[in-house]
């Protein structure tokens, strides 16, 4: 059904009918009933520090009784939440700061434990490409250029092997 039929259907429903079918849809589809409740309630504070949290248990996990956790370093967990906070429209500042955040926590991470697998970096590189995309495609760059420039400056700190490619990103935005 195209978007043109749809509009079409809706428009010869009656007020009652169109609120069932809305209730259906909530009762029926757990994503409509996720978008409506944060449309009426946004809670974006709590979300953010939900999110947050569960990145940050990617790489520090909470030990549990008597036995260490091991890390996981899952990037798609952070992926996920993004594409989470896209679809429900919320405020593009606190979609950067978690963006931003996933590759602050992986690289206190790295700071604290060596890395031997390559796929980790260019995976960073590749969430940090995300943001500054991001940021520039909201028009919010300049309000976390600081925190960006701390990414580069931290990829050279810890010598990683991909520091070339992020300079590259930061070098395109500077000129």
């Amino acid at each position: 059904m195209s978007k043109r039929d749809l509009k079409k259907y809706l428009n010869e429903l009656n007020k009652e009918q169109l609120e069932e079918q809305i209730i259906e849809l909530y009762e029926k589809f757990s994503p409509v009933k996720v978008y409506y409740n944060f449309v009426f309630n946004p809670k974006e504070e709590t979300l953010l520090q939900e999110c947050k949290l569960k990145i940050s248990n990617e790489y520090f996990p909470v030990k549990k009784a008597g036995r260490r956790s091991k890390p996981k370093m899952r990037r798609s967990v952070a992926q996920k939440y993004i594409k989470h906070f896209l679809l429900l429209g919320v405020d593009p500042f606190i979609i950067a700061d978690v963006m931003l955040y996933n590759v602050e926590i992986a690289q206190t991470f790295s700071s604290e434990n060596l890395i031997k697998n390559d796929l980790f970096f260019k995976s960073m590189f590749n969430s940090f490409e995300q943001v500054v995309v991001f940021l520039i495609a909201n028009g919010i760059l300049s309000e976390f250029k600081t925190r960006i420039l701390a990414i580069h400056k931290e990829t050279i700190v810890q010598k990683w092997y991909n520091e070339t490619e992020f300079n590259a990103i930061i070098e395109r935005f500077e000129y």
